[in-house]
């Protein structure tokens, strides 16, 4: 359970959800692009897995999501997309087709137009790696651009392919946020099992990305007891001394404590333990420049910052 508030946003609080006016705002979309594959498969997300990015889209407001690979590079422990067995269910199935940079650019040009300080996301819940489809991202960002130069276009990805990150960027992708439950080489393989990448790879999409000048931020899935030990908060530091992401995002890690020590091989005690909020603490006092939080800020928001 979340115990620690690092982010005010309310953009997932569904207090703030009105499912009826998600409804009225996928007819719309519907009757506006009859023939798009992604407002039919995001619709579902809206209604089905009560996904609140994808009720943001149809509310217009926030962050909308433009998932594109039904496949991955990684098997995460935790992968909430797909699950190889029956033994755990996934939370929701990953999106079974690989959409047109027509179809995608359609869904974001439509949210950037309508939502206030808007943000488009590629790499969602609800698919594999975005990467791995960098053709269609890459496309898709240019049909963008070509009519627009408003909100903001991030992805999330595990940063497996640096050469492809380098494209997208030089394409216009304004912010990048790439996952890492563990910031040390062993603990990152045993989670996230990569296939045809390593632990490399992804240290050198973020640092391409930093050199770059998009806003870069760390998606830190994170787990008490482990992210809190002396060692990787000793890494960690090393890492933002080394990278100098812009920010980082303190996710919690929906799998098992248990399970988890027992696939990473983590053995701790509670005198190597500092403490998830002391941590934070600590963290603000050496980087005051880093941000802290939980959500994708927008552009405007990391240029004011």
């Amino acid at each position: 359970a979340a115990a620690i508030r690092v982010d005010r946003d309310k953009r997932h609080d569904s207090r703030f959800i009105d499912i009826g006016k998600v409804r009225s705002g996928i007819k719309e979309m519907k009757r506006a692009f009859p023939r798009n594959r992604l407002v039919r498969h995001l619709a579902g997300c809206a209604l089905v897995n009560c996904c609140p990015n994808a009720q943001n889209l149809f509310l217009k407001r926030f962050e909308a999501p433009l998932p594109v690979s039904p496949f991955c590079n990684a098997a995460c422990a935790g992968c909430i997309s797909y699950q190889p067995s029956n033994e755990c269910a996934a939370t929701q199935p990953r999106i079974a087709f690989v959409p047109t940079p027509q179809e995608v650019s359609e869904v974001a040009l439509y949210h950037i137009t309508n939502a206030a300080d808007p943000i488009v996301s590629f790499g969602q819940g609800c698919e594999g790696e975005p990467l791995i489809f960098g053709g269609v991202i890459e496309e898709s960002i240019k049909l963008i651009r070509k009519k627009t130069s408003g909100g903001t276009i991030n992805m999330n990805t595990n940063g497996s392919k640096p050469d492809v990150v380098a494209r997208l960027l030089d394409a216009g992708l304004d912010n990048i946020r790439v996952s890492l439950n563990s910031v040390r080489e062993k603990y990152y393989a045993k989670y996230y099992n990569p296939y045809r990448y390593c632990f490399a790879d992804v240290m050198r999409s973020i640092k391409i990305s930093v050199k770059n000048g998009p806003f870069v931020s760390i998606n830190y899935l994170t787990v008490p007891g482990f992210t809190d030990s002396k060692d990787e908060f000793s890494a960690l530091r090393k890492f933002i001394r080394a990278y100098r992401p812009g920010m980082i995002q303190w996710r919690n890690l929906n799998f098992d404590p248990a399970l988890y020590f027992k696939k990473l091989g983590i053995y701790t005690s509670r005198e190597n333990l500092i403490g998830i909020k002391e941590e934070i603490g600590l963290l603000r006092k050496e980087f005051p420049a880093l941000s802290m939080g939980y959500f994708n800020p927008s552009k405007r928001k990391t240029l004011r910052r």
